[in-house]
């Protein structure tokens, strides 16, 4: 059956929608002409994994879905594959929602650590099996590492700024329905 959505979700939704184009607008614009010589971490996947671990609902599988695909599009990736993990992560999480609500941020930092080894393994074998040009290892290994750094940090700054914290066991929601 189809659940109605209260305005706080719309709005968070589009807080999700926001943050996830403001990552994309600060990636693509340039800084410096010069090619790097490190990966910063990959934030719009970040944020979506903190936005699915903390509050489910507020990034639907369709928005996260058409987000990395039109990041795959304007960074000039393969189409569909990057998104196409990320999309397999975040619903493995999804399914998870309960076990994540009493997990210690430790625990959930090593979970969704394992999750992005995991994509970027698949994502650099996949790109092998198809002769597609990749960035170096070290590169990739270095985003990667960066990436599972950062990830407290971004789940502080969802939580203290957009006020996305985890369901506590027993909540309701605001139509009386058990989240």
């Amino acid at each position: 059956m189809a659940e109605r959505v209260d305005s706080g979700t719309w709005i968070k939704r589009g807080v999700f929608l926001g943050v996830a184009f403001l990552i994309i607008v600060a990636d693509l614009v340039p800084l410096d002409m010069r090619p790097d010589a490190w990966a910063a971490p990959d934030l719009l996947l970040l944020a979506a994994l903190a936005w699915v671990v903390r509050k489910p609902n507020y990034a639907p599988v369709l928005v996260i879905a058409a987000v990395f695909l039109l990041a795959d599009l304007l960074f000039l990736r393969p189409p569909g594959l990057w998104a196409a993990l990320v999309v397999i992560l975040s619903e493995t999480i999804r399914r998870q929602n309960r076990e994540f609500r009493d997990m210690p941020l430790l625990v959930e930092w090593g979970t969704i650590a394992a999750g992005i080894v995991a994509i970027t393994l698949i994502n650099r074998l996949v790109l092998a099996i198809v002769v597609s040009p990749q960035a170096p290892l070290g590169l990739t290994l270095i985003e990667m590492i960066a990436t599972i750094l950062a990830y407290p940090v971004v789940v502080l700054v969802a939580h203290f700024i957009f006020g996305v914290s985890r369901v506590a066991p027993g909540e309701v929601g605001s139509k009386g329905q058990l989240l």
